[in-house]
């Protein structure tokens, strides 16, 4: 073999690191980015919260946070800016613009260790925190088993139902099962004394828990009611020997096996509709999700008008007086760690920039597009998919994607996430096209004024669509009621007023 030396010239896409942080950014939902923020605060001292002042225009480092549907104004990009708004020369020569290709922020510049101490004195405490309960269903019943008298057998057997119970609030295995399993700890254990202690527990808080099946579960939480309770007699029959007849909505075969009449049959459902199917749910833990919305649409003097929401992230800027020591010949320690980190800051608020500028210029997109959604409310809503949106924008499909996930937009109809704008569409008998998610706004209307005693079948409202022009299958009008949550005709149906 020889060896030789060879010269080839090719073009290859490759992701500066600029470019990844802006992407990483791109898709961060609003929760997300302010935990980054506040990450990049607390490790880059270049960086620092721009104060309010009042009187003060809204103007920041950011893209421009207002645009209408009508007119855009063009801004110039900023760059990052001393307190005093002036650019500092010397050390903005000294930093190239880009980074090489193939590395990553580490290869060239260090990172200062992330510091999270302890609030500050004074500092406001979040409520859901502070007085939210995070016990979950178990730690519920063990605090009330401590509080309640037993003998040290009965706690045994009391901890090991406990164990045993889902979530929901029921028993995730039989009672026979739980105790073949037992008998191998405890001597002698009979079968009446772990129903003795189930009794117990299903007096518990909440009613009912610790129950092997539906029926026993309404059961226990119909005892608690007053003898004279009306119509308590006939709730017991149905819900012990009649729960699957309820279930299928079959009122003809309960009046007779019940020998109840119509008016009495409604009373008794009713009755029984107010108990609690899953009593775990009462103590069901976790933390509380709010949502924020990134983009607020309102309509001012007839034009719609699209504006990020200046909540969403605190202002950044660059710290002047850190910035006033980077020296431009100076190769030391402290000078290449100021350095490092003012080259981070300043592709951090761009990245920021970059961020709010697509997420803009898309939803802006959004309402241009769905104007009639603005107006009427989802039945005026317009098939739409990413690549009519990435069209006008200029952009990659997968960015407006990035862009649409977990982002939410304040609407007249309410808040939604953008995602919820795109849809698929469905051909109408005069050659147009009527969104999926218009159809499922007719179908829900549908349902909400049937008559309740004769609900409307798939049938029904394929037909019903037909008349409207819209020609959709009736398997589709089944699949587009099931991902609402409406259940079929025949378990919609009740009884006549």
């Amino acid at each position: 073999m020889k060896q030789s030396l060879q010269l080839k010239m090719g073009q290859q896409l490759t992701m500066t690191p600029q470019l990844q942080q802006a992407i990483r950014l791109l898709q961060l939902s609003t929760l997300d980015l302010q935990q980054e923020i506040q990450e990049a605060l607390d490790s880059n001292p270049m960086l620092e919260v721009e104060e309010p002042h009042e009187g003060d225009a809204s103007n920041s480092n950011d893209a421009t946070n207002t645009t209408s549907t009508q007119e855009r104004e063009s801004e110039p990009e900023p760059t990052a800016t001393t307190a005093d708004g002036e650019d500092s020369g010397e050390w903005n020569e000294s930093i190239p613009d880009e980074l090489p290709v193939d590395t990553s922020w580490d290869d060239i510049y260090q990172s200062a260790p992330t510091s999270s101490g302890p609030a500050h004195d004074g500092e406001e405490t979040d409520y859901d925190s502070r007085y939210g309960t995070t016990d979950s269903l178990y730690d519920h019943l063990i605090w009330q088993l401590n509080l309640t008298p037993m003998s040290d057998r009965d706690q045994v057997l009391a901890l090991a139902l406990i164990d045993a119970i889902e979530p929901s609030g029921m028993l995730s295995v039989r009672l026979e099962e739980l105790h073949a399993d037992l008998q191998r700890q405890i001597e002698d254990l009979e079968f009446d004394e772990l129903l003795a202690v189930q009794r117990r527990l299903q007096q518990f808080d909440p009613c009912g828990v610790a129950s092997q099946d539906l029926s026993e579960c309404l059961l226990v939480q119909l005892q608690q009611f007053d003898p004279a309770t009306p119509h308590l007699a006939a709730a017991k029959l149905i819900v012990e020997h009649h729960l699957p007849l309820l279930g299928s909505r079959d009122y003809r075969q309960l009046m007779r096996r019940a020998k109840l009449k119509e008016a009495e049959l409604r009373d008794t459902i009713a009755l029984i509709q107010s108990l609690n199917p899953r009593p775990g749910d009462e103590i069901a833990s976790g933390d509380v999700e709010y949502v924020v919305p990134d983009v607020f649409v309102e309509k001012r003097d007839g034009r719609w008008l699209v504006e990020l929401n200046p909540d969403i992230a605190p202002r950044l800027r660059i710290n002047a007086n850190y910035a006033s020591m980077v020296r431009r010949a100076d190769s030391s320690a402290d000078n290449t760690f100021l350095k490092d980190n003012l080259q981070e800051a300043r592709w951090f608020l761009k990245s920021l920039q970059s961020r709010n500028e697509t997420l803009l210029k898309v939803a802006t997109c959004i309402v241009e597009k769905q104007r009639g959604f603005m107006e009427y409310g989802a039945e005026a809503m317009k098939p739409l998919v990413l690549h009519d949106v990435a069209e006008v924008v200029e952009m990659h499909e997968s960015t407006i994607s990035r862009v649409t996930t977990q982002k939410y937009m304040h609407t007249p109809q309410g808040i939604f996430e953008l995602k919820y704008f795109f849809s698929s569409h469905v051909n109408t008998d005069s050659g147009g096209e009527c969104s999926s998610t218009a159809i499922r706004a007719i179908i829900k209307k549908l349902v909400a004024a049937e008559i309740p005693h004769k609900p409307l079948s798939d049938s029904k409202i394929t037909a019903m669509l037909a008349e409207q022009g819209i020609q959709v299958a009736r398997r589709t009008i089944a699949k587009y009621r099931e991902s609402m949550g409406i259940p079929p005709s025949n378990e919609r149906k009740t009884l006549a007023p």
